[in-house]
């Protein structure tokens, strides 16, 4: 997408390749290529992609998520051509030896021990997702876990990056200050080249079973100096024609203190000092997930029932005009501050492209939030906030022995 605003350009390469795609056993593969794309090639340094961003006034970095893997760089648009040789190169002649292979381990084992294993409540999310699940691979948490990082082999991971770091499984998406011609002309030279391998990329073909029970899961943690609780539905995926509702339930469930969550549970009732909401829609499927810290001598069953009555609320009764309106312009208003930049552009386009399956999708997108109706919030929040769709876990601080 052209766009001479200003005179950069955002490049982005989405490769389709999550947690969810990790091998059984060794969870955190995904993760690890984040790291190791930022080795080297035979023609390209290790951290070479730092020079020819940071360098010149620019910026790089990459995220990896259940569903997609995602390097990206914001340059002078005098410097694209550049980014474009480098893309090419990491993703043609990257350098996966042994060497690289335990550096970048030992990186990401110690990101879980800052992250995760230091933090009072790290391994809480971690749990929740694990126990969401029953037999879809979204159980594995995305950072990986030390056991089965050490538990890999060299010969595990160079045919992780065989199957999944191939030309027919990245996107590539850029936007600003060029002329399509030109770019044109250098994506032929660059990434022309670069041969399709033999054979399909592999997907996750496994369903995960409709839950038909509630379920309470109680685990205790030494770390934790308050209970916690989280609670997960199973939702539709990110493809869904829900998709707009759930933006809305999102927001005014979970976004800022003005939310009925944060209202209720922490300034109304003071029963938590934390409330997060969040409706992560994925590509196979969604995982409503709500998360609560709870205040000092706050009894579990209280904030539970306390919680449980929102979601029972939001599902029996219409959102109010202002609370749809409030929301719907609070997400409208972030957006297009997303869309004034090159990046959040480029973001746009590559989540309709991959997530979607079709880059002119993300012209809907805010359509599709001005034309949905509280009717349409109510119906996605019936179908999916019901006693048997939900699973909560009561995180607890282990009890001390007198």
């Amino acid at each position: 997408m052209e766009d001479h605003r200003t005179p950069v350009a955002a490049i982005q390469v989405w490769y389709h390749v999550g947690s969810k795609d990790d091998p059984e056993g060794r969870s955190g593969f995904a993760h690890l290529f984040e790291h190791m794309m930022f080795k080297g090639t035979k023609r390209m340094p290790s951290e070479f992609v730092d020079r020819l961003t940071e360098d010149v006034g620019g910026e790089n970095n990459a995220y990896t998520s259940n569903d997609v893997t995602v390097y990206h760089e914001v340059v002078p648009s005098n410097h694209l051509e550049r980014l474009l040789w480098a893309e090419a190169e990491r993703l043609s002649a990257l350098t996966v030896n042994r060497t690289n292979f335990m550096t970048e381990r030992d990186v990401v084992k110690e990101e879980f021990r800052q992250s995760v294993l230091s933090q009072p409540y790290g391994e809480f999310g971690e749990f929740i997702q694990k126990k969401s699940f029953v037999e879809h691979p979204y159980r594995r948490p995305t950072i990986g876990n030390i056991a089965e990082l050490d538990a890999s082999s060299f010969e595990e991971v160079l045919a992780f990056h065989t199957t999944f770091y191939r030309p027919d499984n990245a996107t590539l998406v850029v936007v600003g200050d060029f002329e399509s011609d030109a770019l044109n002309r250098w994506i032929d030279l660059y990434f022309g080249p670069i041969k399709k391998p033999d054979g399909e990329v592999p997907r996750v073909k496994i369903k995960e079973p409709a839950r038909t029970a509630d379920k309470t899961i109680r685990e205790h943690d030494d770390k934790v100096p308050f209970p916690a609780l989280g609670v997960t539905f199973l939702a539709p995926p990110v493809k869904s024609e829900q998709r707009a509702a759930w933006e809305i339930i999102e927001t005014v469930l979970g976004h800022g203190d003005s939310s009925r969550l944060y209202r209720s549970l922490v300034y109304e009732k003071q029963l938590a000092q934390s409330v997060e909401f969040y409706a992560d829609l994925r590509e196979d499927l969604g995982l409503p997930t709500c998360q609560l810290v709870l205040s000092s001598g706050v009894a579990v069953e209280e904030a539970r029932a306390a919680l449980l009555a929102e979601f029972e609320r939001i599902s029996r009764e219409s959102i109010t005009d202002r609370e749809l309106n409030r929301a719907r312009n609070q997400l409208l208003a972030q957006k297009l501050r997303d869309r004034e930049t090159a990046a959040g552009k480029a973001e746009a386009l590559g989540a309709a492209a991959v997530l979607l399956g079709d880059p002119s999708l993300v012209n809907r997108e805010l359509a599709e939030l001005e034309m949905v109706t509280a009717d349409q919030v109510l119906a996605a929040a019936r179908e999916c906030f019901t006693d048997s769709n939900r699973v909560v876990v009561e995180y607890l601080p282990t009890l001390k022995k007198k």
